[in-house]
């Protein structure tokens, strides 16, 4: 249903009388603490920020907290947020013909200079179509008029951005904290000086800002299917850099997050230690483009932790890094946080902690008592199938750490494994079983009398743009079951828990993740086929994508002979022109093809803080460790 383009905001009666008929009121009120709405008459360049997913979800993430800080704290600027409505308050919206609103002032997002998303996963984009045409806002890009909003979007899926491409006008590629204002700020220049929609966006591409802005570039590919080409025109760059802070130590960190009336999945303070990682991990695509490592002193660290729980109340404190322990400070500043949350009687919790490196000394003293579950990501099963994928960590590591958990009183071991890994057998399956047995022995033998439990959680592999396995092919729907099936059978041990992923969603995801403007097709009959929430498994909608992959496959049949398992299934020639080739990560595909030879030899690279491996990255800025040695 056409939403009313004549309804600029909701009114407080209106308002009212939705929040009686929906599930959760507390989504869709704003006026948290901390939140900030600018003056009625501000004439300056207004900005709606959306999560394409629930307002719980999104409150909890921590880019969107500190975009919004950064960009609020320009006088010409203005952040207002929004959320992906649940199904009740959805079926309201276009019942009664509303649009979608934001919470600061419940204006409709139609009537922002511009609208932008984050893209954290990829089956959050039906959410976005949903979220645009709730809002009254033309889907495709070309389709927009002059006095529609300059729809924009960020994140580490706009790193392969072509099956948004028809819907997104700009990606912001690369780290947001100086882009996003300097973008705004430009965007709201040329408006004054009455550039057109077409001229704002062209002088956005030749920005040098990390600005990709699809309308400027097309596709080509040849009879077979196969991408032949990314041709952009005139002065248009192409590929797109990355953008990279230098330094984090003093950007913009919110010490007043906005406090949630509602419980959200992560309720607590945050501060972000470092961004980037060392490790390698060959199939980890943040590893890759969030490098190379930039860290925040830990004085830094404690004072925006000490700030944050002021301004905050919480009552918990976590730090956030893709690895926490490997902060070159990281003993002497878990200390210290330790000691001042005492002070507070704050928890801390220091999720990412690596099996072979963090201080069980800490963990100690962290939990006392009262100890949860201890985390492990061995990954893989086998030593052999840990090399490939260059997890370096052994059994003995395992194990040794376990029985050291076990003696200090922890009562439940959770273990990660991932499952379709390149050069995957059955053995490695096996792999997974006989070490969470042999957890299991390791307890019993310690002589404690208590209860003891082992989950095994298993995740389906796929394929990542700028990885080292972004040649290679996913396993099948079929294969997936297949090998759940079996870890099922295996896992049958007394005290062993075991919880797999979806294979439907793995599929869809990889397809997207992997996917060129041909998916965009695919997204759109989805959404029309009432797909949303595809994230969720009680929600996702599995005839109507079937519905769609089969008119997509037609398309796809009638013009190339292919089907779409050519996007998530088919392994990549080495040679082959990627979708995403339209990106520069400061990563170099070299690197990548030298990653992708070792890992099929079973060969491991080793930490970037033992040595440079040459990765590409100090081209463009200095990496601590690019002259070898850990700094």
């Amino acid at each position: 249903m056409t939403m009313n383009l004549n309804i600029t905001k909701i009114d407080e009666s209106t308002l009212q009388e939705l929040l009686e008929h929906v599930e959760k009121p507390g989504r869709y009120i704003g006026g948290e603490l901390n939140s900030v709405t600018k003056e009625d008459n501000f004439n300056g360049l207004r900005f709606a920020f959306g999560f394409p997913d629930l307002y719980e979800i999104g409150m909890s993430y921590l880019g969107m907290q500190i975009l919004y800080n950064i960009v609020n704290e320009h006088k010409e600027l203005s952040c207002e947020r929004f959320f992906a409505p649940y199904m009740d308050m959805e079926e309201l919206l276009r019942n009664r013909q509303l649009p979608l609103f934001t919470l600061e002032t419940k204006s409709s997002i139609s009537t922002f200079d511009v609208v932008g998303f984050t893209l954290q996963y990829e089956m959050s984009y039906t959410n976005i179509l949903n979220m645009l045409d709730l809002g009254g806002i033309s889907l495709y890009s070309k389709d927009r008029t002059e006095e529609e909003p300059i729809i924009i979007a960020g994140g580490p899926c706009a790193y392969n951005p072509q099956p948004l491409a028809d819907f997104i006008d700009a990606f912001l590629i690369g780290d947001g904290e100086e882009v996003l204002p300097q973008v705004l700020g430009l965007i709201h220049k040329l408006k004054k000086e009455g550039k057109n929609r077409l001229d704002i966006l062209r002088t956005l591409s030749t920005s040098s800002l990390g600005v990709y802005v699809p309308i400027f570039y097309c596709e080509e590919y040849d009879e077979l299917g196969n991408l032949i080409a990314h041709k952009s025109e005139e002065n248009i760059p192409n590929p797109v850099m990355r953008t990279i802070i230098s330094d984090i130590e003093h950007i913009e960190f919110p010490t007043k997050p906005i406090i949630p009336f509602i419980e959200t999945v992560h309720d607590r303070a945050v501060v972000e230690t470092f961004r980037g990682c060392t490790r390698g991990c060959r199939f980890c695509q943040a590893g890759i483009i969030y490098r190379p490592i930039r860290e925040r002193s830990k004085e830094r660290v404690g004072q925006l932790a000490c700030e944050q729980l002021m301004s905050t109340g919480f009552e918990e404190l976590s730090l956030l890094s893709l690895s926490t322990s490997d902060h070159s400070q990281f003993e002497p500043m878990a200390l210290e946080l330790m000691e001042k949350c005492k002070e507070s009687n704050v928890s801390l919790s220091l999720p990412s902690l690596r099996l072979d490196n963090f201080s069980f000394n800490v963990l100690e003293e962290i939990q006392g008592y009262k100890k949860s579950g201890l985390t492990f990501a061995p990954e893989a099963g086998t030593q052999r199938l840990r090399d490939v994928i260059n997890k370096n960590i052994t059994e003995n590591d395992i194990f040794s750490a376990v029985e050291q958990a076990i003696q200090l009183g922890w009562r439940k071991v959770k273990l990660y494994f991932m499952i379709g890994l390149p050069t995957e057998t059955y053995e490695d399956l096996d792999g997974i079983a006989k070490l969470a047995q042999e957890i299991m022995q390791i307890y019993r033998n310690s002589g404690k009398k208590s209860g003891f439990n082992v989950v095994v959680s298993v995740s389906n592999f796929v394929p990542k743009a700028f990885t080292p396995f972004q040649w290679v092919g996913q396993n099948t729907k079929e294969e997936f079951a297949k090998k759940h099936e079996y870890l099922l059978e295996k896992l049958k041990i007394r005290g062993v828990t075991f919880n797999y992923h979806d294979d439907y969603t793995s599929v869809l995801e990889a397809i997207f993740a992997r996917g060129d403007r041909r998916c965009v097709k695919l997204l759109h009959l989805a959404w029309k086929n009432k797909c949303r929430f595809d994230g969720w498994s009680e929600f996702l909608n599995t005839d109507g994508w079937d519905k769609a992959i089969a008119e997509f496959n037609s398309y796809l049949k009638d013009n190339w002979n292919i089907d779409v398992t050519y996007f998530n299934e088919r392994s990549r020639a080495e040679t082959e022109l990627l979708p995403w080739d339209i990106i520069n990560s400061g990563v170099t595909k070299a690197f990548l093809l030298k990653e992708l030879h070792k890992a099929i030899d079973s060969v491991t690279t080793k930490d970037c803080r033992d040595g440079c491996e040459g990765c590409g990255i100090n081209r463009f800025v200095q990496c601590k460790w690019s002259k070898g040695g850990r700094g």
